[in-house]
């Protein structure tokens, strides 16, 4: 791990607050189309996301509406400069040794913000996560080895922020022009959670907090119109999410779970996984000790709070969670066991 200079620091918060500051109408993948139908001409909005295009009905070619298009493209046109200093905030990030994405992976995050995925609750987990955990707690993780190549979102059954907002991401991803196709579940029965792209080392899978009895059935979420894979414990991560921004294009808006909780819960699930294929896994380790050792640096508060989370969930959890700590460094264990103050759960 090391240490992102302070400038660098200082453009990622400086991106991450204008993306917060609200949705920049950019007017990218949208244009008014009129139609000449029977009683005269009228007009569309039109939105292409990809391949895909649909239209809104704007109105009949009245005075009334063609002021309130050309005032929609004076909105667009004096967005432009600060779009333009986006990217260069980004532009600027990346020489600095933020983390940032593939022009594929940049395409696929846009995608599913421009569509509202993270709008609707959707929280990114995942390596992709780790990487963006970086940016946020002005570091650079120094090994790559245990990176993959999948996306995963994880969403609520309830939307967040906007509760009448329904996302179709099957469709969106399906219509894109990143050639998806639905990865088969193992039960040819059950419907599918995983989207990948062909030819591609790249998949979306879609995850949902597994609730009471153990079950693999899929589960379908209204709020994104698609099927979800249920994860026990997802819930303790999806608790807790914030805001963090992409270092690509523009600036991409996503959700991430709470640093903390996600390094807790990652030497869970390196203790689920060993029950489950008898195999251990590195990647889950490593992320949890960078992750932890930097928190303790900068935010051990946030260690804290999450640790006090952790107490509250299912003696399962806590139980694999005693264990998960015991494959830590000693160094970095005996740190956390004093910062959170605590006799061990």
């Amino acid at each position: 791990m090391e240490y992102l200079s302070e400038s660098t620091r200082l453009l990622y918060a400086q991106l991450l607050g204008q993306c917060l500051h609200g949705a920049t109408p950019s007017g990218r993948g949208l244009s008014f189309v009129s139609k000449r139908i029977k009683d005269g001409k009228h007009w569309y909005l039109q939105l292409t996301v990809g391949s895909r295009k649909t239209q809104h009905y704007l109105g009949p070619d009245t005075e009334e509406v063609r002021a309130l298009i050309e005032k929609e493209k004076s909105l667009w046109a004096a967005a432009a400069p600060e779009l333009q200093a986006r990217e260069n905030l980004v532009a600027m990030l990346v020489p600095g040794g933020a983390h940032t994405v593939s022009a594929v992976e940049a395409r696929l995050f846009e995608l599913l913000e421009r569509v509202g995925v993270f709008l609707a609750g959707g929280v990114l987990v995942g390596s992709h996560a780790f990487g963006v955990y970086g940016n946020m707690l002005g570091v650079r993780w120094v090994s790559e080895t245990t990176r993959t190549h999948d996306v995963d979102i994880a969403a609520n059954r309830l939307l967040i922020g906007m509760p009448d907002r329904k996302v179709n991401l099957r469709q969106a991803l399906m219509e894109s022009e990143l050639g998806f196709i639905e990865v088969p579940a193992l039960d040819r029965k059950s419907p599918s959670t995983r989207f990948r792209i062909k030819g591609k080392l790249l998949s979306v899978d879609v995850l949902t907090p597994m609730l009471g009895r153990t079950s693999a059935k899929p589960i379908r979420l209204a709020s994104l119109d698609t099927f979800a894979e249920p994860v026990r414990f997802l819930d303790y991560l999806l608790a807790d999410a914030q805001p963090a921004v992409l270092a690509a294009r523009a600036g991409i808006l996503v959700n991430v779970p709470a640093p903390a909780r996600y390094a807790l819960h990652k030497l869970v699930a390196s203790e689920r996984r060993i029950a489950a294929f008898q195999t251990k896994t590195k990647k889950d380790i490593y992320q949890a000790e960078q992750l932890i050792s930097a928190l303790l640096h900068d935010r051990p508060g946030d260690l804290r709070r999450a640790w006090q989370a952790a107490g509250e969930q299912p003696s399962k959890f806590i139980q694999q969670l005693r264990a998960g700590l015991g494959r830590l460094s000693k160094e970095t264990r005996s740190t956390l066991e004093a910062s959170v103050s605590t006799k061990r759960r």
